[in-house]
């Protein structure tokens, strides 16, 4: 009924900048926070940036100043600018929604904890 779909990773070099998307589809009526996480080889999943229904964002520490999150209610979409990339910045970028609202057989409804299967992000040194 509801999915993320997350696109523009690829591979760049250290310096480089990559612009990351996550449209949700479906009979969406709103969606609560939205989020990026990151999993690196070998590490555990962590939140890299978040951004609330009203537009209040968080960062990781390691990426404040270089990533900004942003998001487009009218296309259920979130953004992940990434400027400055490191090699350490390389890994699996999920996309994350923390609850949706939509409408199934005429019906309001909502899920909780909806995930992209990610896109990966590799900067060369």
């Amino acid at each position: 009924q509801v999915q993320l779909v997350e696109s523009g990773g690829g591979l760049v070099q250290a310096g480089g900048s990559l612009r990351l998307s996550c449209a949700a589809s479906g009979r969406i009526f709103s969606i609560n926070a939205m989020g990026w996480y990151r999993q690196a080889p070998g590490k555990q999943r962590e939140l890299v940036a978040a951004i609330t229904a009203g537009g209040s964002t968080n960062y990781v520490d390691s990426v404040k100043g270089r990533f900004t999150i942003s998001r487009d209610n009218a296309k259920n979409t979130v953004y992940l600018q990434m400027n400055s990339l490191k090699p350490e910045d390389t890994g699996v970028y999920y996309c994350n929604a923390d609850r949706i609202d939509y409408y199934r057989d005429y019906r309001r409804t909502y899920g909780m904890d909806y995930w992209g299967k990610g896109t990966l992000v590799t900067v060369s040194s």
